[in-house]
C-alpha cells in the first residue's frame, strides 16, 4: 500500500483506549536488541541497508547553497572506490534550500526532503506553517518533515494538534509527510505513545522521533514504543505507516541494532526505506569505513571520506 494513499474518513482517536506503555519491559526489550551478534555476510547485508535508509541531512543556521551541493554531490557519489553501493534515500534541508538540493539532485532517485512549520520549535502561526509547507512542495520538496505543537500537546489540546497535522497533510499534496513528535519534550512513553497514535490517525507517512536539536533524540526504547504504535495501527486500520528515529545515531553498530529491532517487531514488510530512514549526518561515513573494511580487511582513515 501506497504511503501516499488518501485517508478517508479520518476521525480522532480516542487517546483514552491507547495501551499504556509497560516501561521496565520496554527497556529491557531494548537493551536485549544491543546484545545480537551478526555474521559477516548478515552485517554487509545489514550495512548496506542502513546507508540506503539515510536521510543525509545539513540543517544548520549556517547553510550556504554551496554547502548544500556538496551534500547533495556526496550523495550521489558516495564512495567511488567501492562499487555498486545504493543509493541514500534522501538529502534533507530547510525550504530555502529545496531548489538548490532538486538541481544537483535531478531525476536521481534520491528523494529531497524539506523540514518545515517552524522547525525546531513549532512556535508560528498555522498559516505560516501551512504557507512554508506549500513553498517547499513547490520548490520540489518530496517530502516534508513536520514538527508538532509539543505545548498543544502537553495541555492537553489533542484536537489542536490533529487539526494541525491534517491541515499539513493536505497541503503537501503528493509529497510525503513525516511528522516529529519530539519525544525527547514528551516527558514520558505513554505520552510517546499517545502522539504516534495521534500523529498516524491524522495522516503522517511517517511518524519520527526528533528533530536532533534537544536531548535526549532518537533512543532504541523510544524507538521501540513507536514501533508497537506503527503495529496496532496497521492492525486496526489496514494501513502502513513509516519510521524515523533522528539525532544521536552515529554508528553502524547502532543502527543495525534499530534494524534488527524493526525486523522483530514490524517484519520484512518495513525494511526498506519505504518505510524506514534513518535521519543522521555522520552515519553515512561510518557505515562506509565499515563496509570498506569488510572489503579490505583494514580500516580507512577518516580523512578519505567527505564531511558533511
Amino acid at each position: 500500500m501506497s504511503p501516499t494513499a488518501v485517508l478517508k474518513n479520518i476521525d480522532f482517536p480516542d487517546l483514552n483506549q491507547v495501551p499504556l506503555v509497560d516501561e521496565v519491559g520496554v527497556h529491557e526489550r531494548a537493551a536485549r536488541f544491543q546484545a545480537r551478534s551478526i555474521k559477516k555476510s548478515s552485517k554487509i547485508e545489514a550495512l548496506r541497508s542502513v546507508l540506503s535508509m539515510i536521510d543525509l541531512t545539513t540543517l544548520e543556521g549556517q547553510d550556504t547553497p554551496g554547502k548544500v551541493r556538496q551534500l547533495c554531490q556526496k550523495a550521489l557519489h558516495l564512495h567511488n572506490a567501492l562499487p555498486d553501493l545504493p543509493n541514500v534515500a534522501a538529502v534533507c534541508v530547510y525550504p530555502t534550500m529545496v531548489g538548490v538540493a532538486r538541481e544537483v539532485l535531478g531525476d536521481s532517485p534520491i528523494k529531497v526532503a524539506s523540514v518545515a512549520t517552524a522547525f525546531p520549535s513549532g512556535m508560528t502561526p498555522r498559516q505560516v506553517k501551512l504557507e512554508e509547507t506549500r513553498i517547499a512542495v513547490a520548490e520540489g520538496a518530496d517530502e516534508i518533515d513536520m514538527v508538532i505543537s509539543r505545548g498543544a500537546f502537553l495541555q492537553g489540546d489533542h484536537h489542536f494538534v490533529f487539526d494541525e497535522i491534517a491541515e499539513i497533510k493536505t497541503a503537501c499534496g503528493k509529497a510525503h509527510l513525516k511528522v516529529i513528535l519530539e519525544t525527547g519534550e514528551l516527558g514520558t512513553l505513554d505520552q510517546v505513545r499517545r502522539a504516534s497514535m495521534l500523529a498516524m490517525h491524522a495522516g503522517a507517512d511517517f511518524i519520527k522521533t526528533s528533530t536532533g536539536k534537544i536531548k535526549p533524540a532518537a533512543t532504541l526504547p523510544v524507538t521501540l514504543v513507536m514501533l508497537h504504535a506503527i503495529r496496532d495501527y496497521y492492525y486496526q486500520v489496514d494501513r502502513m505507516v513509516g519510521m524515523k528515529p533522528a539525532g544521536g545515531i552515529s554508528n553502524s553498530k547502532l543502527a543495525i541494532h534499530y534494524l534488527i529491532m524493526l525486523q522483530e517487531t514490524l517484519g520484512t514488510s518495513w525494511m526498506t526505506s519505504e518505510w524506514f530512514r534513518f535521519g543522521a549526518s555522520s552515519l553515512a561515513n561510518d557505515v562506509l569505513m565499515q563496509l570498506q573494511k569488510q572489503a579490505s580487511g583494514v580500516y580507512q582513515s577518516a580523512d578519505y571520506f567527505s564531511r558533511d
